[in-house]
């Protein structure tokens, strides 16, 4: 073949090039909604797509079989807390002599988060004696909630605690357990709200001020969409809890005055997040004005800071440090050494740098004398006042599958029937499960003493076979929720799937997602030794939380998800 003309060539190169651009352009086009459903629909199309889908799936209604509710299907609180080892340690100290500290988790985890961490390092290596011993620490990261749980209940103490204010510390106080406060602030932080700039210029310019008392008041009237986290494990969330009722009245946070204004408050706000990220996700789409966080999480995200206009509100979280229990007088003395060490310039240097130490003067809100009795009584009263009288309709979606034989099967059910304790009785509560199939194990009822009885029954009864119908449950789902909304308007509308988040029978996601997306039921997924990203797309649809625990912490999760949601 003889050579080719340049002209040739520049023709080959420009097909060649056109071929691949197209292929290329072609290649994102199809692959850019990979994930989502093809395209947004309106509501009546869904409802038209979802009634031919209906048609399509067999539901079998299984008879329903009371079981007797006993103490015996309640687990202690100790028996609920997962084992130790999921929380592993972040420091290991090698030393004669070593004590172990639970922090909280802002400080002593990963990144911009691990400050105490790299504190604990350096005072490990700092040859430190007390005695002639060697002496160490070794760091747990633990949120604070849990960290008095396991030591309110006995379960772990470790023999210190640093938790993100002083709040955890009047609670474990409060239970009996002797506690003592070592140094009430390691290094300084603040809660805060976080206003997007436009929402917050639209405030002052109408109010003249920012603060609590003006944003409680405009979440009350409904122009602010609010979101905060679990005051039963987060910090912020339980210092935000507490700032509300004080907000309402300034003399008792438990008072029937502040009690209303606590409810008219919480009618207006869409979101108590399961965590930080559930919250992060739902401010992210837009669907938020404004959201709790820690200044030093603020500080260390650009996006945040470039974004939101931060608030300080409520108590100050100055990381105090606790001795837990009676320490031998070694134990106490190597505590007093590494509290100095942190408080030492270095340190304090350090925590600068990640992001600690900023709002200096900014001064609690909150009087001193809250005690931990009345900050109980707070979460007690929240749990009872967070829904403002309305009823929530809930279906839990159980996966009987056989991947989830064995293991995973007893774990939901164990976890499901436990839990009901911390479901509220005036809620409308019904079951259903799949395999290839699906099934009506217990339509919608209220959660009365009846209900409870058929939901155990039907749980215990629960077993796992053939394969994975997923979405073909979560459309019968759907369908039971909004039936039942038809007789009770008022209530808020929830779905559970509990699942290992495995499919591979009947519809998939993008068949059924334009239709979750229409109808904004949120659907909260609890993994079980999971595939945790495919639950993760379905419940951040509607943004609600994915919580992925595996068989020995299941139970202490879903208790807390139950108390923050149902």
């Amino acid at each position: 073949m003889g050579k080719l003309s340049t002209g040739a060539k520049v023709a080959i190169f420009v097909a060649i090039a056109v071929l691949v651009f197209g292929g290329v352009f072609l290649g994102i086009t199809l692959t850019k909604n990979v994930g989502k459903s093809e395209q947004e629909i309106t509501a009546e199309d869904a409802s038209k797509q979802m009634e031919k889908m209906l048609s399509e799936i067999k539901v079998t209604d299984v008879p329903a079989r009371k079981a007797a509710i006993t103490d015996e299907d309640i687990l202690d609180e100790e028996q609920e807390l997962p084992d130790i080892k999921n929380y592993p340690l972040s420091v290991t100290g090698t030393g004669e002599l070593n004590i172990e500290i639970y922090s909280s988790p802002e400080k002593a985890g990963s990144g911009t988060d691990g400050w105490l961490n790299e504190v604990a390092e350096n005072f490990n290596a700092s040859s430190q004696q007390v005695n002639g011993k060697s002496a160490t620490v070794s760091i747990r990261s633990v949120s604070s909630g849990l960290a008095v749980d396991y030591i309110r209940t006995g379960k772990y103490k470790p023999q210190a605690l640093t938790p993100s204010n002083e709040f955890w510390g009047k609670m474990v106080e409060s239970s009996g357990v002797e506690i003592t406060m070592k140094k009430d602030r390691l290094v300084g932080n603040v809660a805060g709200v976080l206003l997007s700039k436009e929402k917050y210029n639209s405030i002052l310019e109408k109010y003249g001020s920012v603060n609590m008392k003006v944003i409680s008041e405009c979440t009350a009237s409904g122009e602010l969409q609010m979101g905060y986290t679990n005051p039963f494990i987060s910090s912020t969330g339980l210092n935000f809890l507490v700032t509300t009722l004080y907000s309402y009245d300034a003399d008792d946070l438990l008072s029937s005055k502040a009690v209303d204004g606590f409810k008219q408050f919480q009618e207006n706000v869409p979101l108590v997040s399961y965590n930080t990220m559930q919250m992060r996700k739902s401010a992210e789409s837009g669907s938020l004005d404004a959201f709790v966080m820690e200044y030093q999480s603020y500080y260390n995200d650009p996006t945040l800071k470039n974004d939101y206009v931060f608030t300080p509100f409520g108590a100050r979280h100055d990381n105090p440090m606790y001795a837990v229990g009676t320490l031998s007088a070694d134990e106490s003395k190597l505590l007093d050494l590494f509290c100095d060490y942190c408080l030492n310039s270095e340190s304090q240097e350090l925590a600068k740098k990640y992001g600690f130490n900023g709002n200096e003067k900014y001064k609690s809100e909150l009087p001193k004398d809250i005690s931990g009795d009345k900050l109980i009584k707070a979460q007690k009263l929240y749990k009872e006042n967070k829904d403002s009288g309305k009823p929530i309709v809930a279906v839990f979606v159980a996966d009987t599958s056989g991947s989830m034989s064995g293991e995973s099967i007893n774990a939901l059910q164990t976890s499901l029937i436990n839990s009901m304790q911390y479901i509220n009785n005036d809620n409308y509560i019904g079951l259903i499960s799949y395999n290839s199939k699906v099934f009506c194990n217990l339509p919608i009822a209220k959660f009365d003493l009846n209900q409870q009885a058929l939901f155990k029954g039907a749980v215990q009864d629960l077993s796992a076979t053939g394969q994975t119908a997923t979405y073909d449950a979560l459309l019968v789902a759907i369908d039971m929720v909004n039936k039942s909304l038809k007789e009770h308007p008022e209530a808020k509308p929830m779905i559970f799937l509990l699942s290992d988040g495995e499919q591979n029978n009947g519809f998939g996601l993008n068949d059924v997602s334009g239709i979750i997306s229409n109808y904004q039921i949120p659907i909260y997924s609890i993994g079980y030794n999971a595939n945790i990203e495919a639950l993760k797309r379905v419940s951040e649809i509607n943004e609600a939380a994915t919580i992925n625990a595996d068989s020995e912490d299941i139970i202490y999760q879903l208790k807390n998800l139950f108390n923050s949601e149902m």
